[in-house]
């Protein structure tokens, strides 16, 4: 190819169809065999160029899922320029691509640069803004993992009259995954909040959980009692979810309290996780325990069999005896 058709990134949108009223699974396709024409380098300046004249959002959606296998530094204004919609103020047009600009937050996390954490803090904070990109930057913040993000999205966290509940539950994701030790008094609030409309919000205490489980706040009182109480949960999931926590807590009362959960929880689900927490905290002698003692149901016994048969490498016979008799 000579330098002239190389560079001549207009006429080579026009020929992928980008100006036309082509369909855009042929506009797709065209674009796709670019990259039996042109070398990575090339093919970086083409998809550039091309985020920056698309106006379909199908078609952008694909050019960002190309340019992201590149990952070049050059990409990245244009990626925040669709994001931030810089050229339009209108509500409608923003909300014709919004799945697309949801995919440019992506797309801008995979390149970890803090340069980026303004803009998406923009968006972030704009209650104007569809959740969805909204939660996208919240994920991306966790992911870049700048410090300067903890405490916008500690705001999120602690804004009462912030009307999307999932939008909470991404930015208390985002701050287990930056892991500032800021976080834990609004994160503890929440799961020590009795009234209201908090106690509705089963997944968001989930998200919280695990974020505090993350941070590895080692005997923190506070958190572990928090952590405790969430043990008392009416959703099986936030139960095995505070186990988990409190097993990564490194509490000097941590083994003591999962192990209740083996004879007072009477969900078999939260049960087996108690198990395996405390196998990983203590090692070989709960199992031996629940295996032997009749305190403990049957579904748990099995599982500590399981559990023997699995890591211990050894195959208790005795028990499988004892059950094929009965």
């Amino acid at each position: 190819m000579d330098e002239k058709d190389k560079f001549d990134l207009k006429s080579l949108a026009n020929d992928c169809g980008l100006f036309s009223d082509l369909p855009s699974e042929e506009i797709v396709r065209r674009i796709s065999d670019l990259d039996n024409r042109y070398q990575s380098g090339d093919l970086v300046s083409i998809y550039n160029y091309f985020l920056s004249v698309s106006t379909k959002p199908d078609v952008l959606m694909h050019i960002i899922k190309l340019a992201d296998r590149f990952r070049d530094p050059s990409t990245l204004s244009f990626l925040l320029d669709i994001l931030l919609m810089k050229n339009s103020d209108t509500p409608d047009l923003k909300e014709k691509f919004i799945n697309t600009r949801v995919m440019c937050a992506r797309a801008i996390a995979n390149y970890k640069d803090t340069s980026t954490v303004t803009p998406l803090l923009y968006c972030l904070n704009n209650k104007n803004e569809n959740y969805k990109l909204r939660l996208a930057c919240a994920d991306a913040l966790g992911k870049i993992g700048d410090r300067y993000a903890v405490a916008p999205l500690i705001e999120v966290v602690k804004d009462e009259d912030e009307k999307s509940v999932y939008l909470k539950e991404s930015a208390a994701s985002a701050l287990g995954m930056l892991g500032d030790l800021r976080a834990i008094d609004p994160l503890v609030s929440i799961l020590e909040s009795n009234k209201g409309i908090w106690n509705k919000f089963t997944f968001l205490k989930e998200r919280v959980i695990e974020a505090l489980g993350k941070m590895r706040v080692s005997n923190n009182d506070r958190v572990f009692n928090a952590l405790k109480e969430s043990l008392l949960d009416e959703s099986p999931q936030i139960r095995i979810n505070a186990i988990e926590a409190i097993m990564d807590s490194d509490h000097d009362d941590a083994y003591d309290v999962i192990k209740r959960c083996l004879t007072e929880d009477k969900d078999a689900e939260v049960q087996k996780n108690a198990l395996i927490a405390l196998y990983n905290l203590r090692g070989r002698e709960i199992l031996d325990e629940v295996i032997s003692l009749p305190i403990y149901t049957d579904d748990l016994k099995a599982e500590a069999v399981s559990l023997i048969e699995e890591y211990e490498d050894e195959v208790v016979e005795v028990y499988r005896d004892d059950r094929n008799t009965q």
